[in-house]
């Protein structure tokens, strides 16, 4: 749920509503701020209102960068969205031509983005792999086409397609 809160939106990460024996009932909720980011604890009393704010998630795909700015093209309307690279935060480092995403909008702007949990990219630079190299037996520096440097197995090339974990951050699979 997303909520209006001394004018910033917020969403809610924990809400847990308690009863005292004594008294009148009130709910302790953690929100994250989804422009800066940070997270608080905050009481509510039971009189206290809060506007919900209604958040739309939108299907776009990344089309390009220019400076600052990532464009994206909404699949529905093909409307060009220029979102800021501090809202995407280290989402840029996967970011590849045509790949599909989120945006979470609300009326007027861009709030979030929601990436999907894998992505497949091909490595641009890595040391050789060596006859023997086993998929246990350890791991190398590898940088992607998209800028990112993750941790991949000794048997991983130069030119191999990768499935990595958005979430994580890691390596999962060659493809």
């Amino acid at each position: 749920m997303t909520i209006l809160v001394d004018g910033d939106i917020y969403l809610l990460t924990e809400c847990q509503q308690v009863k005292p024996g004594k008294g009148s009932a009130f709910v302790r909720a953690r929100m994250k701020n989804v422009r800066t980011g940070s997270v608080i604890d905050r009481t509510f009393k039971a009189a206290d209102r809060v506007d919900d704010v209604r958040v739309e998630r939108r299907q776009v795909q990344y089309q390009y960068t220019d400076g600052d700015l990532y464009y994206m093209m909404d699949l529905a309307s093909y409307e060009q969205i220029p979102v800021s690279a501090s809202l995407l935060g280290d989402a840029v480092l996967f970011l590849k031509d045509n790949l599909t995403l989120n945006l979470l909008m609300t009326e007027h702007e861009v709030i979030g983005m929601e990436m999907p949990f894998f992505v497949e990219l091909r490595v641009a630079e890595t040391e050789p792999g060596i006859r023997g190299d086993t998929a246990t037996g350890g791991t190398k520096p590898a940088r992607l086409e998209s800028g990112a440097v993750v941790q991949v197995p000794l048997f991983i090339n130069v030119g191999d397609m990768l499935k990595l974990d958005t979430r994580t951050k890691t390596y999962v699979e060659r493809v």
